[in-house]
């Protein structure tokens, strides 16, 4: 639960700043939320959040 709460604050600001930054529009911000909730809800999704999950480990692996 933490690593989804994290991932998602961190794309959050990274969203906000591309929003800031690079021009991106609030409806392109509102194109890639609802792409994230249909892909949620694929088949996909499995192989995504085990993907999501391998990547954290490792990367909490070379943390100290």
């Amino acid at each position: 639960m933490i690593l989804s709460v994290s991932g998602v604050v961190l794309l959050g600001v990274i969203m906000f700043l591309f929003f800031r930054k690079d021009g991106m529009k609030p409806l392109h911000a509102a194109v890639c939320a609802m792409f994230g909730f249909y892909l949620a809800g694929t088949a996909i999704a499995p192989s995504i959040q085990a993907g999501s999950d391998s990547l954290a480990s490792l990367l909490g692996g070379i943390a100290p």
